[in-house]
């Protein structure tokens, strides 16, 4: 299966980040575009995550540790470790969920927060 990204309708994950995204049998893969400033509040999910800086600087808290995000840099979130962050320039982040992001396929977010 082909996708061509520009087909695909902007999803608001949240204020200052929009994502194209397409699912498969097991996995969401997610093109995220973060305005600068934007903030990811603290939260958590059942599903692997694994987050690739493509462009920008971004400061992420993974349980509680605080690192900052360059371009080439890859950071692996666990199920159900809270996470956090915020833009400090424009940033594009490819992210890619297992197993489905099921709130993402249907718009509705459900973030659990501790």
């Amino acid at each position: 299966m082909k996708i061509t990204l520009t087909d695909i309708e902007p999803f608001v994950i949240s204020k200052g980040f929009t994502a194209k995204m397409f699912h498969t049998e097991g996995m969401t893969i997610a093109y995220v575009d973060v305005e600068a400033g934007a903030e990811l509040p603290e939260h958590f999910h059942f599903h692997e995550q694994v987050s690739n800086m493509l462009e920008g600087e971004f400061e992420f808290v993974l349980g509680g540790e605080k690192m900052l995000l360059h371009p080439g840099d890859v950071l692996i979130i666990p199920s159900n470790v809270p996470h956090s962050g915020r833009a400090l320039t424009a940033c594009r982040i490819l992210d890619v969920f297992t197993p489905v992001r099921e709130d993402f396929r249907s718009g509705k977010v459900a973030y659990a927060k501790r």
